[in-house]
């Protein structure tokens, strides 16, 4: 599966949490987590900054695993909570079919979102191995639903 991933900065200081996660994810994938077969740094546009990535997994329980782990759960609980001026997305496709894509505070649409769709991530749309179509049951998520969207009802989402 390869995953494509960026953060667009959407105030001044999203430069500042730009840079400051780029080292750390540097580190990261230099640890070589198991089931990464290859990172690839990308550079979206300088105007509004925007930077990301390409990974190579080998398979979607790898990549699961992974972003259930520190450093990865620590990065995404950090952006739910504040996401430092910065909009995030990631865009996965799947060797035997199947894509993913999630958008959080990006502006103006891109990538898939130009052209295709959208949905809220909520009920069975929270989990990425749901919105992609793939077998398996999907594992505990970083952070709960209700933890982002309150109390509400999340039978309607379903």
């Amino acid at each position: 599966m390869v995953v494509y991933l960026g953060m667009r900065v959407r105030r001044l200081t999203g430069l500042k949490t730009l840079l400051g996660i780029g080292p750390q994810i540097d580190r990261s994938w230099r640890e070589q987590p198991d089931g990464l077969l290859r990172h690839e740094n990308l550079l979206w546009s300088l105007r509004p900054p925007h930077a990301g990535m390409r990974q190579y997994w080998r398979d979607l329980d790898s990549l699961e695993r992974w972003t259930r782990s520190d450093p990865h759960r620590r990065w995404w609980l950090d952006f739910v909570r504040d996401n430092g001026g910065t909009g995030f997305w990631h865009e996965a496709y799947f060797m035997r079919g199947g894509i993913d894509a999630i958008y959080d505070n990006i502006g103006a649409p891109i990538g898939l979102a130009a052209f295709a769709p959208t949905a809220t991530a909520r009920g069975r749309m929270f989990s990425s191995r749901q919105r992609a179509g793939q077998e398996g049951e999907a594992p505990a998520p970083v952070i709960a639903e209700a933890e982002i969207y309150g109390a509400q009802t999340l039978s309607a989402a379903d």
